[in-house]
């Protein structure tokens, strides 16, 4: 069991049980899976920038990521129809409480100036942000980087409103910015 699952179990959730004493056990905000997706155009003119990058992500996540591919050809971005446009990996269980106890105490205070992510979802529960650099992970050497790439992280949960997911990603210690409180 990985030490943020026994932390929610022990924790967060009897805390959340608590708070919200009008709510079924099953209505209370739960993380679902994590998906990091990269997008790479630059793999069309290049075949070793694709193995790289997948080698990365594989590094980082821990599984082997999913090659996704252009539905439709476009002429004006040189894109043709099943050519390589991204790579994704959608993480769940173990694997996911592990990156998500990475991304918060390893990787954050790592990003250059890091002062915190904003409050702000999608109204569904769910949060996306965004990275501009995968060098901050550490398990990627700096030295076999060829390009550096930014990266699309989301966190679905099951709230069905934006202040369950921002009140369940705060308690599992995910660092968001402090709001300023009108002086």
């Amino acid at each position: 069991m990985s030490r943020l699952f026994k932390k929610f179990q022990e924790e967060i959730l009897p805390a959340l049980k608590n708070k919200h004493k009008d709510r079924n056990v099953m209505q209370l905000p739960v993380l679902k899976k994590i998906v990091i997706h990269m997008g790479i155009a630059e793999a069309a003119k290049d075949k070793s920038i694709l193995q790289a990058v997948t080698n990365e992500l594989m590094l980082l996540s821990g599984q082997k990521p999913v090659v996704t591919k252009a539905k439709k050809a476009i002429s004006n971005f040189k894109l043709r129809e099943g050519q390589p446009i991204g790579l994704k990996v959608t993480l769940r269980g173990k694997r996911m409480y592990d990156f998500f106890d990475r991304f918060c105490n390893i990787v954050c205070p790592r990003i250059r100036d890091f002062r915190g992510f904003p409050q702000k979802g999608d109204g569904m529960g769910n949060l996306s942000i965004g990275l501009e650099d995968q060098q901050a992970f550490p398990e990627i050497n700096l030295d076999e980087v060829k390009k550096t790439q930014g990266m699309n992280i989301t966190f679905v949960t099951t709230a069905q409103q934006e202040e369950d997911c921002i009140e369940l990603l705060e308690q599992l210690g995910f660092p968001f910015k402090e709001e300023k409180s009108p002086s």
